[in-house]
């Protein structure tokens, strides 16, 4: 099976996450798209949120043909991708999905050339980021019906820091999930 992997903080999950993972589905050769909420992060932030209050809202996203794979929180990985890679199932091809934002900083990941030969990656556009520079190895999503978007956790945190309402911008539950656990304020 040929798996999308969309990694991150997930701090919180929000529609654009859903956006990508169902256009990933929707016109590429992918034919599942894993979440896979990161357990370690470089640098460290102070205002992620708990590993399983991040799975918890992870857990809130139910798209069709979609899951969380805990991985890198199960074998407590560092978040460095290529580190991930020996714990991958080998039965199934992988393709590493990201947003055109990262692209500007992608030649500081750990590895990124050994990580770009053993893995392909899918580079989704980001409204306002443009698709460069593109590395070998890379691909850009592209369709006349794609919908790209401006949300990120960083506004979500924003807002809720706000007091404004997230509700509309989040999966069902994640802003019920936010305001019970006193996260982000």
């Amino acid at each position: 099976m040929k798996i999308g992997l969309l990694g991150g903080t997930f701090n919180p999950p929000h529609i654009g996450h859903i956006l990508i993972a169902q256009q990933i589905l929707d016109f590429t050769d992918c034919e599942e798209v894993w979440f896979l909420p990161n357990y370690g992060q470089h640098p460290p932030k102070s205002d992620v949120a708990s590993v399983k209050d991040r799975v918890s809202m992870v857990g809130m996203i139910h798209v069709p043909k979609t899951r969380i794979s805990t991985l890198e929180i199960d074998n407590k990985l560092d978040g460095k991708t290529i580190h991930l890679l020996p714990y991958l199932p080998k039965e199934h091809e992988y393709r590493f999905i990201i947003g055109s934002d990262w692209l500007p900083k992608f030649s500081v990941w750990g590895n990124y050339k050994e990580l770009l030969e053993k893995l392909p990656f899918l580079v989704f556009p980001r409204y306002g980021h443009p698709v460069e520079p593109l590395f070998e190895h890379m691909s850009v999503v592209t369709h006349p019906a794609l919908i790209s978007f401006d949300i990120s956790c960083t506004k979500i945190r924003d807002r809720v820091k706000r007091g404004l309402p997230i509700d509309h911008f989040v999966p069902p539950g994640v802003g019920k999930y936010i305001k019970e656990h006193g996260l982000y304020r």
